[in-house]
């Protein structure tokens, strides 16, 4: 039997640093195809484990099996921070493509909270408590509840010098391309043009640069936990009553109801200040490694 179509390049992360924009912005070209789950995560099982939203490679192929693209991609963010996921993608695809995106480390983390807190896997509402504290998180909800939760404490999944240093040496340097999330931000078309030209496609004028995963907060987290996994009974009668495209349209005007985009707080200076002490050196040898001046990350 003829294998099917394979992704051969991957957006690896850092989170909050722009993937789920870039990811939308690459399904818009003709010549890419993005997997239709962003965040299969299926090569990070050192760190997800039974948690990865794909888990065997079956599932995983599925992902793919229409595409007729000559770039066929997918996103999921956990790769970077994973200690063996370079090795099993360099396995699974020798000559793959890897996009980077990074961003200022103390924005991540802080982000990432925030994510954490909506998503459920996080139920410390100070950001710096939440970083100092040691104790496992517990899933609030869903197919895993009460199970510890299989994420990469918030310090941890900053260490970028050594993660992109992994895809490095799997992948050799002009097989990666780094994007920060400042130049992307500021000028999204030249960042996309210069991964079309990464990718080896053609240049487009399709893409719409619309702002994507702008920061939410839930307005009430039991609303919030019911609507993403009913109770069984409630399940049911809308199964019965409901066609699947009036329930994907009730879930998501619900969910617009209880889920409010507003910019996060500002973080607490002194916060900030420390943190940015704490990672100086980090910048430093992540500015050698992508051939970038970082320190503007550690005066802001």
């Amino acid at each position: 039997m003829k294998p099917g179509p394979r992704p051969n390049f991957f957006i690896v992360g850092a989170p909050k640093a722009g993937t789920t924009a870039l990811y939308s912005y690459l399904t818009q070209h003709p010549e890419v195809f993005m997997s239709r789950l962003k965040e299969p995560q299926f090569f990070a099982s050192d760190i997800r484990g039974n948690q990865r939203n794909v888990a065997t490679l079956s599932e995983y192929l599925h992902l793919f099996e229409d595409a007729h693209a000559l770039a066929i991609g997918e996103a999921s963010t956990c790769y970077l921070a994973s200690p063996g996921a370079a090795e099993q993608i360099r396995r699974f695809c020798p000559d793959a493509r890897i996009v980077v995106m990074l961003r200022n480390p103390v924005d991540v983390m802080y982000a990432e909270h925030s994510e954490r807190l909506v998503d459920g896997a996080e139920y410390i509402l100070s950001f710096s408590r939440a970083l100092e504290s040691c104790e496992d998180r517990k899933w609030r909800c869903g197919r895993f509840k009460g199970e510890r939760v299989a994420v990469v404490a918030y310090r941890e999944l900053v260490k970028f010098s050594e993660q992109i240093s992994r895809f490095i040496d799997a992948f050799g340097r002009k097989n990666i391309h780094v994007i920060l999330f400042d130049d992307f931000v500021s000028n999204p078309r030249d960042a996309y043009s210069k991964v079309l030209a990464f990718l080896g496609v053609c240049e487009s004028s399709q893409c719409t640069f619309d702002v994507v995963h702008s920061n939410r907060r839930v307005k009430s987290t039991m609303v919030h936990d019911q609507l993403r996994y009913p109770p069984k009974l409630i399940r049911g009668l809308l199964h019965t009553f409901l066609p699947l495209s009036m329930r994907r349209r009730l879930g998501d005007r619900l969910n617009r109801l209880n889920i409010e985009n507003i910019p996060r707080p500002p973080l607490d200076q002194r916060l900030r200040q420390r943190l940015n002490l704490e990672f100086s050196q980090e910048l430093q040898d992540l500015g050698h490694l992508v051939g970038r001046d970082l320190s503007m990350w550690t005066s802001s």
